[in-house]
């Protein structure tokens, strides 16, 4: 064919596309995509692996074998990956996810059938799908190999568990929150978990109810779902979002109160698991409640702050004051403030090192004077927490009335805490403590009597973030995600946390010094010469001047 004919064959062919193109609707409603912020439900996509090939090698086995971990398949069995294994092959898929970084495998062999895999580990998603970084080191895993009677290679020994690159995570897995209630019963509680997109109803359903929260928080929650009472097996949501949840008989026979929480949990946690709605049954009995109210941990969409005229929320040109405690805020020179949810005191750390307590009465009270403290943090029972920062043993929960409640051994290697956080729901201590000259991210389970008395962290604390310095602080930007302001005085930096997930870093702007959260993972920040600046994508356009202290806030009144 010469060259004419070549493009003449060419037109004809874009004219047949364009003439397809003329079915695309030009006019008809308009239909809106996801809200910022809002988490798409199960993909329209979905990896299919490839089976193994004849003649493949042992570490063509391994390889594939690995790639199969993307494709779990509608039954969650991730069959096609067992198709790398020999007949009678132990291995379970939903042991942990191994994440590392993508490219960066190597596979070597130390003999027949013999096949190791290096990667740069990332993170490790454990066996009920809670979610912890690591410290970056490489890791190797071991495979064994056997031939077949028809010749092939298959896999007689697997670590449990799967391997997915970052990118493949996060289409494999989603996050999802179970939630719990705080001691109280006034606060849903989340615990972050990642399960497979497939099937995730019954994930989440089964770790709800039948397993237990994750170790470093479980002293701090309680759920309504006795021991007694479990979940069959499936949950599936019908068309039109309803979860089917079918407890046992003897559900039958819990109290209205008991059954209400059951609800609120259920209905809180499959929210992001395709479901609108949850039906509960005992056996076959139709459970009809309606879920327990609870306290939400929204905050004022306005700024907090403290300018050279008064302390109130940020309206425009204009500062709005906060009944009783804007009066009383005159009476001192604050650094840093907390306001508490109810709005009837604030935690502030003042200019001669102190902290005290404002309160909305009027009343200004030294709770804590020792040397050396840093910015304190307030929280829904009414304690402010306080500690100097090269004592973080020496941490304490001071009441309303200054008594105080020592905290037991809160860290205990840290020989530094440069700032701490109290989520909004008082359940959880973020905190940015120094431990072997490595400073970190830490948060921690709050345990507390009966009366809200706080006495002690749970066991152990989950790491988040290590990080080059400990000039940084630490804000809970919602119930999940807790922002990192950084390298103060350098070249700031924001890192936004999720508790019991991946991180994201930005560049804050120059001079930044006081972060503050809001709400759905918003934040600010506040520079030296008194800028104010809110976080849109990735960019931080000025929404204020003249800010002396950009305050956090611990909730809303009820």
């Amino acid at each position: 064919m010469n060259r004419r004919a070549s493009v003449a064959a060419i037109l004809a062919a874009l004219a047949l596309v364009l003439a397809g193109c003329a079915g695309l609707p030009t006019s008809g409603d308009v239909r809106p995509g996801l809200e910022a912020g809002a988490e798409a439900g199960d993909p329209d996509f979905a990896f299919r692996p490839d089976s193994p090939q004849p003649g493949a090698s042992p570490q063509e086995i391994v390889d594939g074998f690995i790639r199969a971990g993307t494709g779990p398949g509608k039954d969650g069995q991730w069959s096609v990956a067992r198709e790398y294994l020999a007949p009678d092959t132990k291995w379970d898929p939903t042991a942990r996810v191994t994440i590392d970084e993508p490219g960066d495998r190597v596979y070597s062999s130390s003999g027949e059938g013999q096949v190791s895999l290096t990667l740069s580990h990332v993170a490790d998603v454990d066996e009920i799908g809670s979610y912890e970084p690591s410290v970056g080191e490489p890791t190797k895993l071991d495979f064994r190999l056997a031939v077949q009677p028809d010749g092939e290679w298959r896999i007689t020994e697997a670590p449990e568990g799967l391997v997915l690159d970052q990118s493949q995570f996060s289409s494999v897995f989603q996050r999802y929150s179970l939630m719990y209630f705080d001691p109280t019963w006034k606060f849903l509680v989340p615990d972050v978990r990642w399960f497979p997109r497939t099937n995730a109803a019954t994930y989440v359903t089964d770790a709800l109810i039948d397993k237990p929260p994750a170790a470093w928080l479980a002293a701090s929650v309680v759920s309504a779902f006795p021991e007694s009472v479990s979940v069959r097996p499936s949950v599936p949501v019908t068309g039109d979002g309803v979860a089917q949840v079918e407890l046992d008989a003897a559900a039958a026979d819990l109290s209205p109160e008991v059954l209400s929480r059951m609800q609120a949990q259920l209905e809180a946690s499959l929210a992001n698991a395709g479901a609108t709605s949850v039906a509960m049954t005992a056996g076959t009995t139709p459970l009809d409640v309606e879920p327990a109210v609870t306290r939400s941990t929204r905050i004022s969409s306005l700024a907090a702050v403290q300018t050279q005229e008064a302390f109130g929320f940020l309206n425009g040109d204009e500062t709005d004051p906060i009944a009783g405690l804007t009066s009383a805020m005159a009476s001192v020179e604050p650094v840093a403030i907390q306001l508490a949810p109810d709005r009837d005191f604030a935690a502030v750390h003042v200019t001669s090192g102190s902290n005290v307590r404002v309160q909305a009465n009027g009343e200004v009270l030294e709770f804590d004077s020792r040397p050396g403290l840093i910015d304190p943090t307030a929280d829904p029972s009414g304690y402010s927490w306080s500690v100097p920062r090269d004592a973080p043993g020496a941490l304490i929960a001071f009441s309303p009335g200054s008594e105080q409640a020592a905290i037991a051994n809160p860290w205990p290697e840290a020989t530094r805490v440069s700032s701490i956080a109290i989520s909004r729901d008082g359940t959880r201590l973020a905190a940015v403590v120094t431990s072997g000259g490595r400073s970190a991210v830490t948060v921690s389970g709050v345990i507390r009597k009966p009366d809200g008395t706080p006495t002690g962290l749970g066991e152990g604390s989950l790491l988040l973030q290590t990080l080059p310095t400990d000039s940084a602080s630490v804000a809970w930007l919602d119930d999940t995600t807790i922002g990192v302001l950084s390298d103060i005085g350098t070249e700031p930096e924001v890192r936004e946390l999720t508790v019991g997930g991946p991180s994201t870093a930005t560049p804050a702007p120059a001079g930044a010094t006081q972060l503050a959260g809001g709400n759905q993972g918003t934040l600010r920040v506040r520079g030296a010469d008194g800028a104010l600046y809110s976080k849109r994508g990735s960019t931080w356009p000025q929404t204020g001047t003249g800010i002396l202290v950009l305050a956090t806030q611990q909730g809303s009144p009820q």
